[in-house]
């Protein structure tokens, strides 16, 4: 696949940090630690190097392929077939990945902001701009979010600086008081938001410098990984085992500052970087789901797409749940982990490993 459309190595830094970081340090730290504790922390180690694993194998595939996103290289790997039948599976994956994004954009706005707004003009009013985004092209995603990365980037450092005047380093101890089986219990929520790395099976083939992947896929993990350590050990020496009974651990802390301090509604702060960081996601999904689908059934352009897959994401986000909180809060800590797992990080390896034998294969045959 030769596209016109190219990112810099740098934009795929940021649009890899904008992926994963807002929703990771809104919601993962309530349910790190209501598992690991105070140790909620050294959970992240581990899940640094599954992420830096996810990395290397989707970089490897691409370099395999090069040019082709993880739907296109399934079926020369799996054969047609299989690789269609993965290929459908992956669009259902990132149509349901969707929903639930939306979903939480939804609870989040009308939580913090507007309580009596109608869900569907939430919704609706971030996939608009979505879809728009989209249909720009992934060059104008990735511009636009060099601006938005570093706006959020701005809007985090005093927010966390602000948070420094009100710990007490004594809620960490003891350390390891349980010993390991809790840390890597813990572990499994970071590994799931951390193996998003496999958005660089779609965006891999538009990078200008393939050579330069590693580093900015390493930037972008390193940038993530080391905001949430942030964040996970100031709510933890802030509210200490009070963490894992709030929705959103960062923002309850923003507003105790708030209430507390020289400044007043600090919390809006927090939404403009969860909205920002929800637009770059959902776009980047939009333009996953709308590729995935043209390179499964032959279609020419993906942008005719763009409006068919935001009409359904809106429909979608509004319908997925029939109780929003409550339903939300079982899906994130039972059945997300699992699921994101399975998909983001066990799938590819499995490419991989049928891609090196069938490698093998054919040299031990010549």
């Amino acid at each position: 696949m030769k596209s016109a459309e190219k990112i810099s190595a740098t934009q795929l830094s940021f649009l890899l940090f904008s992926f994963i970081a807002p929703t990771v340090i809104l919601i993962l730290p309530s349910l790190m630690v209501n598992i690991s504790k105070q140790d909620a922390w050294i959970t992240i180690f581990p899940a640094v190097l599954i992420g830096a694993i996810n990395i290397w194998v989707m970089i490897i595939l691409s370099k395999r392929y090069p040019g082709q996103t993880i739907i296109q290289y399934s079926s020369q790997i799996l054969g047609k077939w299989l690789g269609k039948c993965l290929g459908l599976y992956i669009v259902y994956y990132w149509i349901n990945f969707d929903f639930i994004i939306l979903n939480q954009h939804i609870q989040f706005i009308n939580t913090v902001l507007l309580h009596k707004s109608p869900s569907i003009v939430v919704s609706l009013s971030l996939a608009l701009l979505c879809g728009i985004a989209v249909y720009m092209g992934i060059e104008s995603i990735a511009r636009c979010n060099e601006f938005l990365a570093l706006v959020m980037f701005v809007l985090l450092i005093p927010l966390l600086m602000l948070m420094l005047a009100e710990f007490d380093p004594e809620r960490l101890r003891p350390v390891l008081s349980e010993g390991m089986l809790p840390i890597l219990q813990g572990t499994i929520y970071p590994v799931a938001y951390l193996s998003q790395f496999i958005i660089l099976g779609w965006l891999l083939p538009y990078l200008n410098q393939p050579k330069k992947a590693f580093k900015a896929s390493f930037i972008g993990l390193f940038a993530n990984a080391g905001l949430l350590a942030i964040t996970v050990l100031l709510l933890i020496i802030i509210f200490g085992p009070l963490t894992e009974k709030l929705t959103f651990p960062l923002l309850s802390v923003i507003q105790y500052i708030g209430f507390q301090g020289s400044f007043e509604r600090l919390e809006a702060l927090a939404v403009a970087i969860w909205v920002m960081g929800c637009f770059v996601k959902v776009a980047l999904t939009f333009f996953i789901i709308c590729l995935s689908i043209c390179q499964l059934f032959n279609i020419k352009n993906y942008r005719d797409l763009v409006m068919p897959i935001t009409i359904l994401s809106v429909l979608g986000s509004v319908s997925v749940f029939a109780n929003y909180s409550t339903d939300l809060s079982y899906y994130l800590k039972y059945t997300y982990p699992s699921y994101a797992i399975f998909t983001q990080l066990i799938i590819p390896i499995f490419l991989l490993i049928i891609d090196s034998i069938k490698s093998l294969w054919k040299k031990s045959a010549l």
